[in-house]
């Protein structure tokens, strides 16, 4: 199959090496069967990529430990609208921006204002711009008395806050004509309104993920803060529909979100879902993760393809190279086997933390060898003796 691309990771370095870094999630993404993966510009890599100085940090960062060809995504934060260009000329496929509180203080969350000028900046130039949809509402003020049950943090971030962040980005998508794009859709109320906004002509794309996609809320237990992820994991009504979407063509792409972090910020032993930081890391097993609930639902291996390979190759400018076995293009190839099945356990896992909430659980799907542009980087549980991936800077044209 054509090598898995994955656009949504957060790779942490340079700044917060002890939480990832380019050398282990590289190999994570290559055990995986993914032969391209794109960094977030912060969660949490600091300085986040929000000039072309710290695009060439980035750059310096990554050189000779990625063993999948990786590229970077920017990030608009307040007052830098003047330094999208600059990255764009560079190679920048799109940019990252945060309506709520982003977790980390170096990246600040942008406003309508801020969004105006930058989709200003970023008219005509074929970039797309993500958005991590939710937005704070003032009449949200849950009972907080509860910080280990899972129902608690849910209560603080409810569909709302993505029904109205996804609210403002279909308004600004179609007055401005920038391709936008919602990054890890949780909720399946902002479903109609991405419908109707694309009747309309607005140039939006939507992902999601497998955490929406396999967990749900009635399956959280009481102090899992291996769970924990915003926007949050909902229940099992709103994950039908989500896969309802995807078959239905709603839904354009499914990416990991590897969101890694320590185990101290976990708070495994308080299991307070409040205090807890928010990510899932799951890089390695996205896609024996998609594949083991998918085909139960009818999916098929081109549906794969489709999800995990074109569109998000087309996402970040690379369907040229990336995204398909046809002549002419990267031999990106993952080679794996549908059938087989493997439990995830520590000793396997490659990401430099080894949590996730997917722990001992029985996957379909197994990888077993990686080939990037020819050369084969991972085969079963053996890695190749340099790391031959490269930093993947892109040429889109309008």
């Amino acid at each position: 199959m054509p090598g898995v691309v994955d656009t949504h990771v957060h790779v942490n370095e340079p700044g917060r090496t002890d939480w990832e870094g380019y050398w282990t999630a590289t190999r994570a993404a290559a055990a995986g069967g993914i032969t391209t993966l794109i960094d977030m510009p912060l969660r949490n890599s600091n300085p986040p990529t929000t000039t072309l100085e710290n695009l060439q940090l980035k750059l310096h960062a990554a050189r000779d430990k990625c063993f999948v060809d990786t590229g970077f995504w920017g990030g608009v934060v307040p007052g830098n609208q003047f330094a999208l260009r600059p990255m764009i000329e560079v190679g920048i496929p799109g940019f990252k921006c945060f309506l709520i509180h982003s977790g980390v203080d170096e990246f600040p969350h942008v406003t309508e204002a801020d969004l105006r000028t930058s989709l200003a900046q970023l008219q005509g130039t074929g970039r797309v711009l993500m958005f991590h949809a939710e937005k704070e509402l003032a009449h949200v003020k849950p009972p907080l008395n509860e910080p280990r049950e899972y129902a608690t943090f849910l209560a603080t971030r409810p569909d709302e806050m993505e029904v109205e962040a996804i609210q403002t980005v279909i308004k600004l998508c179609l007055q401005y004509r920038v391709h936008c794009h919602i990054v890890h859709l949780s909720t399946a109320e902002a479903l109609p309104l991405i419908k109707e906004a694309r009747k309309a002509g607005a140039l939006l794309t939507v992902e999601t993920t497998p955490h929406y996609l396999m967990l749900a809320a009635e399956g959280i237990p009481n102090g899992g803060t291996l769970y924990k992820c915003c926007p949050p994991i909902r229940t099992k009504s709103n994950q039908e529909q989500l896969w309802a979407a995807l078959k239905a063509g709603e839904i354009d792409m499914v990416v990991s979100d590897h969101s890694p972090c320590t185990a101290e910020l976990k708070l495994l032993e308080s299991g307070n879902f409040l205090k807890a930081w928010g990510g899932i890391s799951s890089l390695q097993f996205s896609l024996p993760l998609f594949w083991t609930s998918a085909r139960q639902r009818g999916f098929t291996i081109q549906d794969i393809v489709n999800l995990m390979c074109k569109s998000t190759a087309r996402l970040c400018g690379m369907e040229k190279r990336k995204g398909s076995l046809v002549t002419g293009k990267d031999a990106d190839i993952v080679i794996w086997d549908p059938n087989k099945d493997f439990e995830v356990t520590e000793t396997i896992i490659h990401h430099k933390n080894k949590l996730t909430p997917y722990l001992g659980r029985k996957l379909q799907g197994e990888v077993f060898a990686t080939i990037v542009r020819g050369k084969i980087v991972y085969m079963q549980g053996q890695f190749s003796h340099k790391s031959f991936g490269e930093c993947i800077l892109t040429n889109i044209t309008q």
